[in-house]
C-alpha cells in the first residue's frame, strides 16, 4: 500500500466514523465518490503523506462529459471532506467550489399499454439452460424486479440493493433503508405484487439460502447500475422501438396515481402526501413535478381555483426527484 493510499484511507475512515455519528452518511451517495478520489490520489500522488490543494483540483477540475450537476454530485463528498480535515488541522488545502444546481427540464417517456406489455413479455421470455447459474439468475429476476419496479415506483438504486432482511412477506412490506437524502421509509405491496415476491422469494431460498440482497447477483452481491441499464435496454428493445430507461418507471408510477385523482375535485392533499412519502422525496414539492406530465389535472386545479396552474405548482428541480 503506498504512502498516500495508507493516510488517505485513515482519514477518510474517521471521516466516515463522524458524519455517521452525525446522521449525515449516505453510502449510496457519498461512499462511492470517495473512494474513487482515493484511488485516484493513490495512482498520481503514490508518494504523498498529505493531502495537497493539487491532488482536490485535479480531481474535482470539470470533465468534458460533465454536467454542472453530476459535478456536484461527484465532487459534493470531496468538499466535506476537505472541510473536516481543515476544521482539525490536518491539511492547508481548500475545498472545491460546489458548482449551483441547474434545473434539468426532463420529460420522461410516457408507456403505452402496448409497450409496457412488450417490455413485461420479453421478461418473462428469458430463457436458461439448467446448468447456467447465472442465465437461471437472470430468468429468475428480471421478471420479478421490474414488476417490482413498476408497481411501487422505488428507485432503482434502492431496488438494486434491497436485502433479505428488509422484505417484509408476511404483512408486505418494504423498508428502504438505502436511499437518497439518507430516509428510511416504508412502503407496501400490492397483493398481486406480494404473491410474486413470495413465489420468487421460495425459489431463490433454494438456490441462494444464504443470500443477503433479496436479488443477488451471481457474485453474492448486489447488481450493478450497469447491469440494470443493459437488462432493461435489451428486454425493451426486443419488442419496443421508442426510447425507455428504467428510471421511467418511476415516473410512470407517479403519473399514473395522479391520473386517477383526475375528477377528484381539489381536496387531495392526503393523496399527495401519501405519494411523496411513499416515493420518498425529501417533501411534497419534488412530488409536485409530476404535475406537470399530468394536463387534464392541471385543467381541474385552474378550473376549481382560478388561478393558473404554474403559479400554484411551480416547476420543480428535477434533481431532487
Amino acid at each position: 500500500m503506498s504512502n498516500c493510499e495508507t493516510f488517505l484511507t485513515s482519514l477518510s475512515a474517521q471521516f466516515i466514523r463522524y458524519r455517521k455519528a452525525c446522521d449525515c452518511w449516505n453510502e449510496l451517495c457519498y461512499g462511492a465518490n470517495l473512494r474513487r478520489f482515493r484511488r485516484y490520489c493513490a495512482e498520481h500522488y503514490s508518494d504523498a503523506t498529505e493531502l495537497t490543494q493539487e491532488m482536490v483540483d485535479c480531481w474535482c477540475a470539470k470533465r468534458e462529459t460533465e454536467t454542472n450537476n453530476s459535478r456536484r454530485a461527484r465532487i459534493s463528498v470531496i468538499g466535506a471532506f476537505v472541510e473536516y480535515l481543515r476544521e482539525r488541522g490536518l491539511t492547508e488545502a481548500n475545498g472545491p467550489v460546489i458548482p449551483r444546481k441547474q434545473n434539468c427540464r426532463y420529460i420522461p417517456h410516457a408507456f403505452t399499454i402496448e409497450e409496457l406489455e412488450n417490455f413485461f413479455r420479453a421478461c418473462d421470455e428469458i430463457d436458461a439452460p439448467a446448468d447456467a447459474l447465472a442465465l437461471i439468475g437472470k430468468k429468475l429476476t428480471v421478471p420479478v424486479l421490474f414488476r417490482l419496479l413498476y408497481s411501487t415506483g422505488i428507485r432503482t438504486s434502492e431496488v438494486r440493493q434491497l436485502r433479505v432482511a428488509d422484505v417484509d412477506l408476511v404483512h408486505g412490506v418494504l423498508t428502504i433503508r438505502i436511499s437518497k437524502g439518507n430516509n428510511q421509509r416504508f412502503v407496501v405491496l400490492h397483493d398481486s405484487m406480494l404473491i410474486i415476491m413470495r413465489q420468487y422469494d421460495s425459489v431463490m431460498k433454494a438456490h441462494c439460502p444464504a443470500r443477503e440482497y433479496f436479488f443477488p447477483s451471481p457474485l453474492g452481491g448486489c447488481y450493478s447500475a450497469n447491469w440494470l441499464g443493459n437488462i432493461f435496454d435489451e428486454m425493451w428493445s426486443k419488442y419496443n422501438t421508442s426510447h425507455a430507461t428504467p428510471y421511467d418507471l418511476r415516473h410512470n408510477y407517479a403519473v399514473e396515481n395522479i391520473n386517477q385523482w383526475v375528477g377528484d375535485g381539489f381536496e387531495f392533499f392526503d393523496k399527495l402526501v401519501a405519494l411523496s412519502k411513499s416515493m420518498g422525496h425529501a417533501g411534497v414539492e419534488g412530488t409536485k413535478y409530476y404535475f406537470h406530465l399530468v394536463p387534464a389535472l392541471s385543467n381541474v386545479i385552474e378550473e376549481v381555483s382560478g388561478d393558473s396552474f404554474d403559479e400554484i405548482v411551480p416547476e420543480v428541480d428535477y434533481a431532487t426527484l
